[in-house]
């Protein structure tokens, strides 16, 4: 190597000196790069374990709560399922009345129905039941009293007995006396 003047060897022994103050910088760094880092890693741990014990947590928690809410259903099913037998057995004792009193009323009008067979038909007509019609006794014509005065007298006996049309020619036959029931024996 050439040979250096003082001055170099100052700025070799300046520059020595600033390399060994690097190099112990770089150590120093280095030392708190590690333990940064082992700091952060240990943080890291700590805030993962915070983490685990508070999802942990809430999910006991919800675990606590969601039991509770299927404890207070099952009360509820069980409540409502009493309730239900208790309709059920309601109903069925109504139709077990209802059936008895369908029974009841069946026989009795059975027990009726036989008596009625059973009785005779042939009672006697009560007065209040058979009609009180009036009858007029049928005229008689024998030429002496005018056809129209009869006819007349014949539409009002027809109407007041309730004559159907068929009776009304044999009582006007019948009606007939002296010379005008001998114009009959002609046709």
């Amino acid at each position: 190597m050439p040979e250096t003047g003082p001055l170099t060897r100052s700025m070799d022994e300046k520059f020595e000196k600033l390399f060994a103050m690097m190099a112990e910088m770089k150590a120093g760094l280095e030392d708190k790069m590690e333990a940064g880092q082992e700091e952060m890693r240990s943080g890291k741990e700590e805030i993962k374990s915070q983490i685990q014990a508070h999802t942990e947590n809430q999910v006991e928690e919800m675990k606590i709560h969601v039991d509770g809410c299927i404890g207070k259903i099952e009360e509820e099913v069980q409540c409502v399922k009493l309730k239900i037998e208790k309709v059920e057995s309601e109903v069925q004792r109504k139709i077990e009345e209802s059936n008895c009193e369908v029974q009841e009323k069946v026989g009795n009008l059975e027990r009726r129905i036989s008596e009625l067979e059973e009785r005779p038909n042939d009672f006697p007509a009560s007065p209040e039941f058979t009609s009180s019609r009036r009858t007029v006794k049928p005229l008689t014509f024998d030429r002496q009293t005018s056809w129209t005065v009869f006819k007349t007298q014949f539409d009002v006996v027809t109407s007041t007995n309730e004559w159907t049309d068929f009776a009304k020619p044999s009582q006007l036959v019948a009606s007939l006396r002296g010379s005008a029931a001998e114009v009959l024996q002609g046709i």
